[in-house]
């Protein structure tokens, strides 16, 4: 009987095929990617057609050697990594590491390639395999050859004219680029002021709301009252006129239908899971993974839903049926379309040869599996499942009706209300929407009215509105945006984001990015002398040609060498004729308070500050954000220093404002600008100081002894009085969890006593 040899990247993988192919097949696992690009200068030539120069990955060596140790023995080799060009290079690899062991002479290789792991779908890739395919490979190859070519040259070019230890990425370079023109679209936005009228009416005992559409038979826009002034006169027209009470003048009723959103595509999925859970990118796709490569979920290992990494919306024939099949018998026949649902993608190039995200089985309904399931793998599993349903389902009808109020010369006031009479597909789904705002007849439910009935004039409201920036990119709206621009591919959208954050170039801040000061500066230097290279345009346009290499459309090596070559000149040139001062300063136009030349924005250590263009003869500096007269030092009213007498002036420093001595550098004395809070509890290690509430540099309290640094004792929880009942440490501590409430716990590390405390509001401080 021959034996079999399957690899796979993941052993969760290896263990759910494994169950399905049974005796004469081994499945083993490659952790991924097993080869890489030396980490040198020199691992790509372009000279030689740009040859690569590839070593095993170190963690991986002993998977290596345990698939060519494995092959020994086997008849067939089955190549079954993921189906996407980087799967492809993965198999290659593997194949070019077998081959030079001499582990595959005499042996059948194939390459498999499935989209969900279900017994149906493994069976049938191993029946019918096919060749490794170089197109693939030779794409994959580019990409990494391209990404090198920039990130090894650029790079240095950056430590040179910004600062040590920066780095550029051929596509993060224009998602950075996006981030920071967004920021830079906020701080020069200019609010403009507006009015609307509001009237709050009643009719029947229900109130509902009103705006002024018209005024003087003119259709209002957005700024026809840009005064108040204006938007009183307006107030006391429709005031005077109504006296107390409006009349139905129309009544517009419409019927509106709304169809389901199409089935996820990797994109997709990573903004809903980001606006629905609040999951990064990287946890989506982390999640997806698991539940991709199998649970088990009672009768071993499953795979819960097809392969994650698509840019298509196309569902299998086999699929739709069994959805077709499971909303009849859940949902009611009703709830069915006559045909089913079919969808077109919206992104460049999408590979309709792969399925959208979905579940693998319909019948793995989410509560049926949520016992087997991480909090994380049910809410995402969830929400792919209620999508792909919904997706089969009947429209949504919804009525809405629009009621006008006519009142004194020329003056209509509209109030708009919709009603769900169908729910449709929304009984299960309904799609989220980046920074929406509800339109007037979202909440407005209105009484039922005909032409000519009078309702009751409770008030008119006046308000002022601004126009408001634009927001920053979420994580969801950065995705959206990337697949719009074509930039990156639904298996790197995950990559380019996390990059962005550990390369410190972006921060996420209560869930929206905002650059560093190091991040706008690199983003500026790349987009004034690398303007080809960020532009959007031009990067989708080379992942265009990329994905023609992987069809067998285009050359690989001549798309290398018109990259290439141009961008090695460039970077040659920019090192000689850009300066450091260039990159990393900026001209004010304004005078230096000190000494009356320039001012400029630099760089420094902790960020971006304005200082003086004499430095160093002239040492003035203030932060970024301060104004002239904000930066002259504040003195310490009725208090000198107590080492040199100097009058104290508060400073700012790196972990934000402090009180220091006037004299500074002569007399280095300091203290916090906040005297920290004295908890009265003595402290348990040198009895001699108390336990004083301090913030730590990220903002957090904590607890320490009043005579550091002579004894260091700290502790994050607040400290109470009275020794521990178990091990009699002189101090307890007051800890608070979602999971255990409020407690009073021993602050010892060997000491696990804790009992239930209630604590007065007035007396506990949040952690």
């Amino acid at each position: 009987m021959s034996t079999n040899l399957v690899i796979v990247e993941s052993p969760a993988k290896a263990k759910t095929i494994k169950k399905y192919l049974g005796k004469g097949f081994e499945v083993l696992a490659s952790y991924g990617h097993v080869r890489d690009l030396i980490p040198k200068e020199g691992a790509v030539d372009p000279e030689a057609d740009f040859a690569m120069k590839y070593q095993v990955i170190e963690r991986n060596s002993r998977h290596v050697d345990a698939i060519a140790k494995a092959m020994k023995k086997a008849d067939n080799l089955y190549l079954a990594t993921d189906p996407d060009r980087e799967g492809e290079a993965i198999s290659w690899h593997l194949y070019e590491l077998l081959r030079e062991r001499k582990a595959l002479k005499d042996k059948g290789v194939y390459r498999v390639v499935f989209h969900e792991i279900t017994k149906r779908a493994i069976n049938d890739a191993i029946e019918h395999p096919r060749e490794l395919s170089t197109d693939m490979v030779n794409a994959q190859q580019a990409r990494r050859a391209l990404d090198y070519l920039v990130g090894f040259n650029l790079s240095p070019l950056l430590w040179k004219k910004v600062r040590r230890g920066l780095s550029a990425g051929r596509v993060q370079s224009p998602a950075l680029r996006m981030i920071v023109e967004r920021e830079e679209e906020i701080e020069q936005f200019k609010p403009r002021e507006y009015w609307t009228i509001e009237a709050d009416l009643e009719k029947d005992q229900q109130g509902f709301a009103a705006r002024l559409t018209h005024l003087h038979s003119k259709k209002l826009s957005q700024f026809s009252i840009n005064k108040q002034a204006q938007a009183a006169a307006a107030e006391q027209e429709i005031a005077a006129a109504a006296k107390g009470e409006l009349t139905v003048s129309s009544i517009e009723k419409k019927q509106r239908k709304r169809n389901p959103a199409a089935p996820f595509t990797t994109s997709t999925l990573q903004q809903e899971a980001s606006r629905k859970l609040g999951f990064s990118a990287k946890r989506t796709m982390t999640v997806a993974q698991q539940l991709y490569e199998g649970i088990d979920i009672g009768d071993g290992a499953t795979g819960l839903i097809t392969y994650m990494r698509t840019d298509s919306v196309t569902l299998a024939n086999e699929a739709v049926d069994e959805l077709r099949e499971l909303i009849r018998e859940r949902y009611g026949a009703d709830k069915l379309p006559k045909q089913p649902h079919t969808f077109k993608t919206k992104a460049k190039n999408a590979q309709e040869a792969h399925e959208a995200v979905r579940p693998t089985s319909a019948r793995n309904v989410p509560e049926s599996v949520k016992a087997h399931l991480s909090s994380d793998q049910y809410k995402l599993y969830n929400l792919i499942w209620k999508r792909t349903v919904a997706c089969q389902m009947i429209h949504a009808t919804i009525h809405t009706v629009g009621v006008d109020f006519a009142v004194g010369n020329g003056n209509i006031l509209r109030s708009t209300g919709s009603t769900v009479v169908e729910p449709g597909f929304m009984a299960v789904y309904e799609e989220g929407v980046d920074d929406a705002k509800k339109s007037a007849g979202d909440e407005n439910r209105l009484p039922p009215m005909e032409e000519g009935d009078k309702v009751k004039l409770l008030k008119l409201r006046p308000e002022q509105h601004f126009t408001e920036p634009p927001p920053r990119y979420s994580e969801a709206s950065l995705v959206k945006a990337l697949e719009e621009h074509g930039i990156g591919r639904p298996s790197t959208y995950a990559t380019i984001i996390s990059t962005l954050q550990q390369r410190e170039y972006v921060i996420l801040e209560k869930r929206r990015f905002e650059p560093t000061d190091v991040g706008r500066i690199v983003s500026k230097f790349l987009t004034n002398h690398f303007t080809r290279y960020v532009d959007y345009d031009f990067t989708a346009r080379l992942e265009d040609e990329l994905d023609e290499v992987s069809r067998g459309e285009k050359e690989w090596v001549p798309l290398m060498k018109s990259f290439w070559y141009p961008f090695k000149d460039l970077v040659k040139e920019k090192e000689e004729s850009v300066s450091r001062a260039e990159v990393t300063t900026e001209a004010l136009d304004e005078e230096c308070p000190k000494c009356g030349k320039p001012l400029n924005i630099r760089l420094g250590r902790r960020g971006r500050f304005i200082g003086c263009s004499g430095f160093p003869d002239c040492d003035y500096t203030r932060n970024l954000d301060d104004s002239a007269e904000s930066a002259e030092p504040e003195v310490v009213e009725g208090r000198s220093c107590p080492e040199c007498d100097s009058a104290l002036i508060i400073r700012s420093g790196r972990y934000g404002k402090f009180i220091g001595c006037s004299s500074y550098p002569n007399c280095k004395y300091i203290e916090p600008l906040e005297r920290p809070a004295d908890t009265g509890v003595s402290c348990p290690k040198c009895a001699k100081g108390s336990m004083l509430q301090r913030k730590s540099r990220r903002g957090k309290i904590f607890y320490s002894c009043s005579t550091y640094p002579d004894c260091d004792y700290a502790v994050w929880n607040e400290p109470v009085a009275g020794p521990c009942p178990d091990c009699n440490w002189p101090i307890l501590t007051v800890k608070t969890t979602k999971k255990r409430g409020t407690e009073r716990v021993c602050p010892q590390q060997d000491c696990k006593f804790a009992e239930p405390f209630e604590q007065e509001p007035a007396d506990s401080e949040a952690q």
